[in-house]
């Protein structure tokens, strides 16, 4: 296989991964700028191997075979399998759903998911790429990276409206960002899901870069009920993961 194919079926693995519902072979093909012809090739050739599965509406979709090798890279990424054990003991205490993300190119990606009891409905899932200016996790990273990093990314970046309070105004942004930078903590506060309240913190590592973020989400009014709470918990447990990737 070329280069340009192995490019192309990256491009597809990625357009399928945010449209966990399907595209038929059309829809890629328009959505990617490809060829239907070759399209339908790689298509064919994915499927046939079970990185893709075809469901009676004649919409592809990611395969099983996928889980598989999803699940061994995430066992080989030493970050998640050292916070784990934090991050269950995190969410038997607050009893909410517990995340952990990595940054990949200018947007988060999610790396663990550990659900509660009462968890409830959320778009985000392990795997799964969010903008960083509208999420807790997303606006750890921002607030805790290099100026000339941070400010790269928002030059490059469109701060458009995911819900009513999505904010949108650079400088509201920045001047929220230093804020959250000095007390060691962000808020998402319904601002890319209604009714979701999320609390963030950084994971550094030796180095002293941040290398992770991680956050308790749930219900608005429940989140605030507790928050003191939550935001210690939070904190803790980021402060217990740096520790052991032997930041000090």
């Amino acid at each position: 296989m070329s280069v340009k194919s192995a490019e192309r079926v990256l491009q597809i693995f990625e357009l399928l991964s945010n449209n966990p519902h399907g595209l038929t072979i059309k829809e890629i093909s328009e959505n990617l700028s490809f060829p239907q012809s070759s399209t339908s090739n790689l298509v064919a050739t994915l499927s046939a191997s079970g990185y893709l599965s075809l469901d009676p509406m004649k919409k592809y979709k990611l395969g099983a075979k996928l889980i598989h090798i999803g699940t061994l890279a995430l066992e080989n990424l030493d970050i998640s399998l050292v916070a784990k054990p934090y991050l269950e003991k995190l969410m038997e205490s607050v009893q909410e759903t517990v995340f952990m993300a990595a940054l990949s190119e200018d947007e988060l990606v999610y790396l663990l998911k550990i659900d509660s009891k009462r968890s409830i409905r959320t778009t985000a899932q392990t795997g799964f790429r969010k903008p960083l200016y509208c999420t807790g996790l997303g606006k750890t990273f921002l607030a805790n990276l290099p100026a000339q990093e941070r400010s790269r990314i928002l030059d490059e970046i469109d701060l458009v409206p995911i819900t009513a309070k999505t904010i949108t105004d650079r400088e509201e942004l920045e001047k929220e960002l230093y804020q959250y930078a000095l007390i060691g903590y962000t808020i998402d506060d319904e601002e890319n899901e209604d009714g979701l309240y999320c609390v963030a913190a950084p994971v550094f590592a030796a180095d002293r870069k941040i290398h992770a973020a991680i956050s308790v989400a749930g219900p608005k009014e429940r989140m605030l009920a507790q928050q003191a709470e939550i935001v210690q918990k939070v904190l803790w447990t980021s402060k217990k993961i740096s520790e052991s990737l032997g930041f000090m």
